[in-house]
């Protein structure tokens, strides 16, 4: 008797949990990160809106590569279920540091922006304010992470599937069992009418018999 599969080791339940931390972290980055007041000047510049693609470009590829292993789990094997395991620890330890990056000098994940629209990245009176969405990213990262340790865990009851092995076994045996005819009411094979025997099956057979000196034209 087999023992029922706990509710945290499922398949199902664990790879959706690595595929929607790995979609949170994506969508952090489509979000403002940082807001950027930028210095008065001349000719009046609005302020910036910098997103979590542009301020931390290695969110985006990590949370990518998270959702990518997520939906490999569900069909890898035993070994190869270790392998995703270490790439979601690694993606979501890299979501963590580069939100943390931000985090903690919100100024240098602002100065491409910046660059770009005034020309000097370190411009004085540059004011720089972070959002929630770097916070977000930090916490979908160590939950990728945390997911990775889990699917390691959790893979082990994990059973590969069988389902092809006894089909075509089970399928040629019963065609071949069914390609002899039977005469009603005798379980025999089908006898012609001259009583010499069953009936050739093709040209071969009927080379058999005029080798062994019969003469096949009488089952024809």
């Amino acid at each position: 008797m087999s023992t029922p599969t706990k509710r945290w080791q499922r398949k199902g339940t664990v790879i959706m949990a690595a595929v929607l931390f790995g979609i949170a972290a994506f969508a952090t980055t489509t979000r403002t990160w940082l807001n950027v007041q930028l210095p008065a000047t001349a000719v009046q510049t609005p302020d910036l809106a910098v997103s979590g693609s542009d301020a931390a470009t290695a969110v985006t590829a990590f949370a990518v590569v998270a959702i990518t292993a997520g939906l490999a789990a569900s069909i890898a094997g035993p070994v190869a279920r270790w392998i995703v395991s270490v790439i979601l620890m690694v993606a979501g330890v890299g979501v963590a540091a580069a939100s943390w990056t931000v985090i903690s000098d919100p100024a240098q994940g602002a100065a491409g922006a910046i660059g770009q629209a005034i020309g000097v990245s370190g411009a004085a009176g540059t004011e720089v304010t972070l959002t929630v969405m770097p916070w977000a990213a930090l916490v979908s990262g160590v939950l990728i992470a945390l997911t990775g340790a889990w699917l390691a865990a959790a893979s082990r009851s994990w059973t590969s599937s069988r389902r092809y092995a006894p089909v075509a076994a089970a399928g040629t045996a019963t065609a071949a069992s069914g390609s002899e005819s039977t005469t009603p009411g005798t379980g025999s094979p089908a006898a012609d009418t001259n009583g010499g025997g069953p009936e050739p099956v093709d040209d071969i057979d009927s080379w058999d018999r005029l080798s062994r000196g019969d003469d096949p034209t009488n089952y024809r």
